[in-house]
């Protein structure tokens, strides 16, 4: 990850957005707090699914589908 001052990345922006497409990461910082990242668009930046990474995360009662007590009236 490269990073770089505003002032200096107006002046190097085609360069920057070439690092970005060859597989970099630019973060664009001002008084040295990031404000932007440049990274390539075209390649997918989410992380795959993997079938059961949340077992035994998520429990239900044994009740779960029961009828609420404040539609009682209504069945």
């Amino acid at each position: 990850m490269n990073q770089v001052d505003l002032e200096k990345a107006q002046a190097s922006l085609p360069e920057l957005i070439e690092e970005a497409l060859s597989g970099g990461e630019v973060v664009i910082t001002r008084d040295r707090r990031p404000l932007v990242r440049i990274v390539d668009a075209r390649e997918p930046h989410r992380r795959l699914r993997r079938p059961g990474s949340a077992k035994g995360l998520i429990t239900l009662s044994d009740d779960f589908d029961e009828p609420l007590e404040d539609f009682r009236e209504y069945m």
